[in-house]
């Protein structure tokens, strides 16, 4: 079992994002201090953090001295480059395991190893020229999406296929990176679970979430999801799954499609996620929170859901809306601190509860 951490202990975040600055309020609450590894100035983890080290993460001077000045390493993103983790990791270990980096990094690898599970996923397949764009149209037929391997968030490094005619221009929308050709899978909701893993094996699920995007971007998730007691207890079954696959320690984020057949994995995400916001307002014990007591090796709380609740994006130009959010007493506004409005980015969220669990 890992060692708990006292209060005063300090928890490394590897990025300075708005998942790093809602890990560090979380980690101030128990007690805990947090210190900032991020390339960039002046980023929103540090408003809120003890302290920050702005350094790239080929510093390996700047990465020795994080690592030796911490108890225990974390990261809000998954494309953390293996260097720096090669770096760090011989000083503080790193939670959750690099193992699940590994695989969340890349979605092919990702997909092999949903399937070795025998979870289900999308029909995919490889795609790095034009030849095996060919190869993959056959196997796969349109409409299909084309995602790059690595690196895509957001809806970026994607694009959509409605017939095999648009294969070249589809490989010049993603720069010719290797990429997934993934058919479309005809759903009828997308739903999301939260899940967390403390190092003894025990095992935490929030409520499945519904979630909304637009343009490639979440926008809202919904909770209760409109999903049946059987639904909600297999995807419940398969965040356990895949927790246990991956050894993991801390929180993770499961994307599914809700099908006829059954559910179907799209995505997975070792860390805290987008979807899980609404646990702030609707958990004695939010997501935040249960990473940080996992990775800390704290016991995990129990999850259970108080209230309904709609959490909203606000993105760009969103944040005009604020004034009028902050007088609506349904909600609970969260504001990450980014010094610049632009098109497409999260720049704050809310939580709107809509009633009370009776569970």
């Amino acid at each position: 079992m890992t060692e708990r951490l006292a209060p005063g202990s300090v928890i490394g975040i590897l990025g300075g994002g708005q998942l790093g600055r809602m890990l560090s309020v979380a980690a101030s609450r128990l007690g805990l201090r947090t210190h900032i590894f991020e390339p960039g100035p002046n980023p929103p983890a540090g408003h809120v953090a003890d302290r920050v080290t702005t350094a790239s993460y080929d510093d390996g001077d700047a990465l020795a001295a994080f690592a030796a000045a911490v108890d225990v390493i974390t990261f809000e993103f998954e494309n953390v480059p293996s260097g720096a983790l090669d770096a760090l990791e011989s000083t503080a270990p790193i939670r959750p395991n690099r193992e699940s980096l590994r695989i969340s990094q890349d979605r092919i690898t990702e997909k092999d190893f949903l399937v070795r599970l025998e979870l289900d996923v999308a029909p995919y397949a490889a795609v790095d020229d034009e030849a095996t764009m060919s190869e993959a149209l056959k196997r796969i037929g349109t409409p299909a999406i084309l995602k790059t391997r690595r690196f895509g968030y957001d809806g970026k490094g994607q694009t959509t296929l409605g017939e095999p005619q648009q294969a070249a221009a589809a490989l010049d929308t993603v720069n010719r990176a290797p990429s997934v050709l993934e058919g479309f899978v005809e759903f009828s909701a997308e739903i999301s679970v939260i899940a967390a893993r403390s190092a003894s094996g025990n095992v935490v699920c929030f409520d499945p979430g519904e979630n909304v995007h637009r343009n490639g971007i979440l926008r809202t998730t919904s909770v209760p999801a409109r999903i049946t007691s059987e639904v909600r207890e297999q995807a419940l079954q398969i965040a356990e799954i895949i927790l246990i696959g991956l050894d993991y320690i801390g929180v993770l984020g499961v994307e599914l499609f809700v099908t006829p057949g059954g559910l179907v994995v799209n995505e997975i995400a070792p860390r805290v996620h987008n979807s899980g916001h609404w646990t702030q307002d609707g958990c004695v014990v939010d997501q935040f929170e249960q990473h940080i007591r996992a990775i800390a090796g704290w016991p995990l709380g129990d999850g259970r859901r108080h209230a309904d609740v709609v959490m909203e994006n606000l993105i760009g130009d969103d944040m005009d809306r604020v004034w009028s959010l902050a007088a609506d007493p349904s909600v609970a506004l969260h504001l990450y601190g980014k010094s610049e409005v632009k098109p497409g980015r999260k720049m704050a969220h809310v939580n709107r509860r809509i009633g009370h669990s009776e569970r």
